[in-house]
């Protein structure tokens, strides 16, 4: 496939330059400057002495907040927008919780180019299960934010099983399986994730009122058994983290986990043949290459492999209008 030619200077530039603007928002996420207007307006000089920064330099980033409109001011006295309201004030129903996250994302890929030179993450993070809690809470909630819509639409183009249980490997807050549900109220789901992420997941199956249709199982989907009887065992946002030996297992796994008939359905980012489209998958691939060990986007023809080697039939890719992509194969 074609690439896409940067059509001038000025377009390199700009896409060079976007850094700037992304910081200047994930600063005044971390900082909360956003929250501390909640209530109302206040200057600069008011937010630096509650937030115990520097006050010219608080000053200027809340003025280039106002540049990008983010914030208002009038005279000297700076308030939210009726979007920052909406989306960047904790609390608010529509509070984009995927914010956090990012600012981890920011320091990974900081280190591309000697990643690059190194092949692999140089940031030494820890395994998920062993990283600090608000790094486990702030990616949860990020999924869970990213998945919220993405699930509704999955529901819709699966032939999702009327009753049964379904598996949720690597689950997560559990966002699949309560639109599932939502889509067959006759089906239950297991939830199965690593034991510091569960705690995580019960608050969200209480929140959303699934205690009876939705439980949780401890394990990590490499090592442990993902048991077995499942209608349908779903994982979303997993094969990125791996590399393909270890793929090809978890599959094997997640098939053996099926009933005969039961489906198996994977969703992430499938590559073309030359590994440059959907170019969100190219991006994706360096996020795993400075974020993880040795984890990567795959071809479809990779992954279709895997599921032939698993005993699976009837492979196909599905499209939902939203442009998430999955691959589905029946166990005989």
């Amino acid at each position: 496939m074609a690439s896409k030619e940067i059509s001038s200077p000025a377009q390199l530039m700009e896409m060079a330059n976007a850094f700037r603007v992304s910081r200047l928002i994930l600063t005044a996420h971390e900082l909360r400057i956003f929250d501390f207007l909640r209530e109302g307006g206040r200057t600069s000089s008011e937010i630096a002495r509650l937030l115990g920064t520097h006050p010219r330099a608080t000053d200027r980033l809340m003025n280039a907040l106002v540049a990008i409109g983010l914030l208002q001011k009038s005279e000297q006295v700076f308030s939210n927008t009726g979007f920052s309201a909406r989306y960047l004030v904790t609390g608010s129903p529509a509070y984009l919780m995927g914010m956090s996250h990012l600012t981890h994302l920011w320091r990974t890929w900081n280190t591309l180019t000697h990643c690059v030179a190194a092949g692999t993450t140089v940031t030494m993070e820890k395994e998920i299960n062993d990283r600090p809690e608000d790094w486990r809470e702030s990616f949860i909630a990020a999924m869970h934010s990213r998945a919220g819509q993405q699930a509704i639409e999955v529901a819709k183009v699966l032939d999702l099983p009327d009753h049964g249980t379904m598996l949720d490997v690597g689950g997560g807050s559990g966002v699949f399986s309560f639109a599932f549900i939502a889509h067959k109220p006759d089906l239950k789901a297991v939830v199965f994730d690593l034991p510091n992420i569960l705690p995580f997941t019960k608050k969200y199956i209480l929140n959303a009122g699934m205690e009876t249709s939705v439980t949780t199982m401890e394990g990590n989907y490499l090592t442990d058994s993902l048991g077995e009887g499942f209608a349908l065992t779903f994982m979303s946002a997993i094969i990125h983290i791996n590399d393909p030996a270890e793929n090809e297992l978890l599959i094997r796994n997640g098939a053996d986990s099926l009933v005969s008939g039961g489906q198996l359905v994977i969703l992430d980012h499938f590559m073309d043949e030359s590994r440059t489209e959907p170019a969100a998958g190219a991006l994706f691939a360096l996020n795993m290459l400075v974020g993880t060990d040795h984890g990567d986007t795959y071809t479809e023809e990779e992954v279709r492999l895997w599921m032939e080697k698993a005993g699976l039939e009837g492979i196909r890719k599905r499209e939902t209008p939203d442009g998430t992509t999955l691959m589905i194969g029946n166990k005989p």
